[in-house]
């Protein structure tokens, strides 16, 4: 029943995408301009990352910069639905510019594994595809509480990635399969700014602030001596132009004290993250859980009663 709906999906996305881009843009401004209005979760949780993340801003500063990151959160819907259910050839036309690829095929040629940390900024599906077009890789996935939408996310991926990603559920078998990839020399693709489970991670500034940061990026690259790449595609123009970068990891990031290898993580994200603040997944609740002991409070509690997704 779950493939049966997930496919009615994906028909009714593929109908979506066929529209112009220029169309699609202006329904996306249109949906984030509501959502400022009206107060939605996005820009309630943009708000208070943003007082989080920017304390020096003035408030109206703060106010355009969260009514771009609802913008471009809205036109990233639109977008991904595009990828996803258009030819891979044409999606990576949409990357006019690359940096630092050599640094990924000389990771490759080392025969050591390659983890690819993404944090989301940009648009990470299309950084998948290129990915995919380079190399077959494992990506590491949380599964949404639907079947349904477990089964949609299946299908359009595995059309978009020409049958050369498998995906990984963050479950314990999963995270074994990650290792025994990057002991055989493959490679592994992680977005590194989720907020793990409580117990599978520790806290670490993030734009100032402690953030319980996952520490399977470090664990992995410590226990298979894999190399650690930062990659993103990073929209350069509003006519679905991007520009693709690889980076190397701080160094810190493999090491055996969990904390100094969250630190490093953390650092890495925040910097990839500055070079445009809309482009970063801002709409997600990336403080909400705070150290223990604390006293501090959920940032987001004041509006959770009426917007309780994560």
């Amino acid at each position: 029943m779950a493939d049966l709906a997930a496919r009615f999906l994906y028909l009714l996305a593929t109908l979506v995408a066929r529209l112009p881009w220029p169309l699609l843009r202006r329904i996306a401004d249109g949906i984030a301009w509501i959502s400022v209005r009206i107060g939605g979760r996005e820009s309630q949780v943009a708000a208070s990352n943003l007082e989080i993340a920017y304390p020096e801003l003035l408030p109206a500063q703060r106010d355009d910069w969260r009514g771009a990151i609802v913008r471009t959160t809205a036109r990233q819907t639109l977008e991904t639905l595009r990828l996803w259910t258009r030819p891979h050839a044409d999606n990576l036309a949409l990357i006019r510019r690359t940096h630092g690829t050599e640094l990924f095929d000389a990771a490759i040629a080392s025969g050591k594994g390659v983890i690819v940390a993404a944090p989301h900024f940009g648009n990470w599906e299309l950084l998948n595809q290129w990915l995919a077009w380079r190399t077959p890789l494992a990506i590491l996935y949380r599964p949404p509480e639907s079947a349904v939408g477990e089964a949609f996310l299946r299908q359009v991926r595995a059309n978009a990635d020409e049958g050369r990603v498998t995906q990984v559920r963050a479950e314990g078998p999963g995270i074994r399969a990650l290792f025994k990839r990057l002991r055989d020399g493959g490679v592994v693709g992680i977005l590194p700014d989720q907020q793990p489970k409580v117990g599978d991670g520790e806290f670490a500034p993030f734009f100032g602030k402690q953030a319980l940061t996952m520490t399977l990026v470090g664990r992995l690259a410590e226990r298979s001596g894999a190399t650690v790449l930062f990659a993103w595609c990073e929209r350069i123009g509003n006519d679905l132009e991007f520009a693709l970068h690889i980076a190397p990891a701080s160094e810190g990031i493999s090491s055996p004290d969990a904390v100094a290898a969250v630190t490093a993580l953390n650092a890495d994200v925040e910097r990839i993250a500055r070079r445009d603040p809309a482009q970063y997944q801002w709409t997600y609740k990336r403080f909400k859980a705070r150290p223990p002991g604390s006293g501090e409070d959920n940032p987001y509690y004041r509006f959770e009663r009426t917007h309780p997704h994560p």
